[in-house]
């Protein structure tokens, strides 16, 4: 299981690779930059929606991986 502080690592790293400082970043995200603060240090309480904004920003995607079967779309 990922943890918060994984997806906060990741965060950090795209964000340098892309020479942003925190401010700049969440400005180009959308969100504030205490948002950013937050997510970075893995802070298990942030926003879904916000997370999944900022990951985007980054260059990021969040895949889920389960032992379930996929759903068939056709009944």
């Amino acid at each position: 299981m990922i943890t918060p502080s994984e997806i906060g690592d990741a965060v950090r790293t795209a964000r340098k690779a892309m020479g942003l400082r925190q401010d700049e970043f969440a400005a180009a995200a959308g969100v504030g930059l205490r948002f950013v603060v937050e997510l970075e240090r893995g802070k298990p309480t942030v926003q879904l929606g916000l997370a999944l904004a900022v990951l985007g920003a980054a260059g990021l995607d969040l895949q889920l991986v389960g032992d379930q079967p996929a759903r068939d779309a056709t009944p």
